[in-house]
């Protein structure tokens, strides 16, 4: 288990569950996708130094909170998680745009919708401050279906390719 995953489930996240979310979300647009090709394309995007800093800093910043050692007004904003706030999505952006813009349209979507582990994490059904967890989770998950589509639009681009060449 690599630092990334083991930061994550010290703080109640899986991979698996990331995954699913992933799976869930492409499946309709690849029929054959499996759930180890969302588990690997999650590896993939947790391998991205940045995707390492976003997520260090936000857990840490979430455990400061639980502790209740950052400053007021800013303790009081990120444990009640106050939706003008903003930053905690914004962080996640940084996630989210490792592989194109086409991650933004589904972070929005899973920020809205809360599949899964986000919306426990959303809920504080696991730790009592998950302010930043829940969004960089999101910008995981939209991070790497924006991986597959990648993926798959190179499949076909290359099949086409090959085709006209024929």
């Amino acid at each position: 288990m690599d630092l990334m995953e083991k930061q994550l489930a010290l703080r109640g996240v899986c991979l698996e569950d990331i995954a699913r979310i992933v799976l869930e979300l492409q499946i309709s647009y690849y029929p054959d996708l499996t759930l180890a090709t969302c588990l690997d394309a999650v590896r993939k995007v947790l391998k991205k130094r940045d995707v390492q800093y976003t997520i260090l800093t936000g857990i840490a910043l979430d455990m400061l909170a639980e502790q209740g050692l950052l400053p007021e007004p800013l303790q009081t904003i990120i444990y009640t998680d106050e939706s003008l706030y903003g930053l905690d999505e914004v962080l996640a952006y940084g996630i989210t745009n490792i592989y194109g813009s086409i991650g933004i349209t589904s972070f929005g979507y899973l920020d809205k919708i809360k599949p899964g582990i986000i919306k426990e994490l959303d809920d504080n059904k696991i730790n009592k401050v998950n302010t930043f967890l829940d969004d960089m989770v999101a910008g995981i998950a939209a991070a790497a279906c924006a991986k597959i589509a990648h993926a798959q639009t190179e499949k076909l681009v290359s099949n086409d390719y090959h085709k006209s060449e024929g």
